[in-house]
């Protein structure tokens, strides 16, 4: 009986290379698990801390921060920077950074997901507590930004902060559709040249401010070394 070793090798082929798949498969669902886990997690911990007296209430802000956070993620796992071609940005003309086109290929999202939060969020909570919420998603940048303006720009005038914290409130609900912090700071800096600019045509001289600022620091370090 003779054997037919061809058939034998493309069988074993076939076997090894659906094994494997079977392999990635697990471990794709698996990975999937744990951050479904770790969505759960921290939609709980931040739906607790608005220290809600309803439970029910809890639970449902709890929900609509978890399925956010995993369409984020979903999103993100399923249009990878290279989706977007190489290219230049035509408004500095530098070559896109993976970054930017992980960024471009995120801004398209559907805008419907960050609507169903947002609506979901200012039907249950009151726009402090929707704040709140956030803050969480973008760990308090708009407070820590706003208080290094206050620290650069000392004599910065009410009308002036109140501009710059219009600004970083929109970057802050607009950041909360990005899934690493590396994404969420690149928006920021969006917002941040816009108060930078206001600042500018406002009669004030961002570049000077700032240098002033980084003089005045390194003064203070070099003073307290002595």
């Amino acid at each position: 009986m003779k054997t037919n070793l061809p058939l034998i090798v493309a069988l074993s082929f076939i076997i090894s290379v659906a094994a494997q798949a079977q392999a990635d498969n697990a471990k794709t669902a698996a990975a999937i698990e744990r951050s479904n886990a770790e969505s759960v997690k921290k939609a709980t911990e931040w739906a607790a801390g608005l220290k809600l007296a309803d439970t029910e209430k809890e639970k449902r802000v709890a929900t609509v921060i978890g399925i956010h956070l995993n369409a984020i993620r979903d999103w993100n796992n399923e249009h990878p920077f290279t989706t977007v071609p190489a290219g230049i940005n035509p408004a500095t003309g530098n070559k896109l950074s993976e970054l930017d086109r992980q960024i471009i290929a995120n801004s398209a999202m559907p805008a419907s997901i960050h609507k169903d939060l947002m609506d979901a969020l200012k039907k249950e909570l009151t726009p402090e507590q929707v704040e709140f919420i956030l803050d969480q998603y973008t760990i308090g940048k708009v407070a820590f930004t706003l208080k290094g303006y206050n620290a650069i720009v000392p004599d910065l005038k009410p009308e002036e902060e109140a501009k710059i914290l219009e600004y970083l409130k929109q970057a802050r609900e607009q950041a909360i559709d990005y899934k690493s912090m590396k994404q969420i700071s690149a928006i920021f800096e969006i917002y941040k040249t816009k108060c930078e600019q206001h600042l500018n045509n406002n009669g004030r001289n961002w570049r000077q401010l700032y240098k002033a600022y980084v003089d005045k620091v390194k003064a203070e370090k070099a003073a307290n070394k002595k």
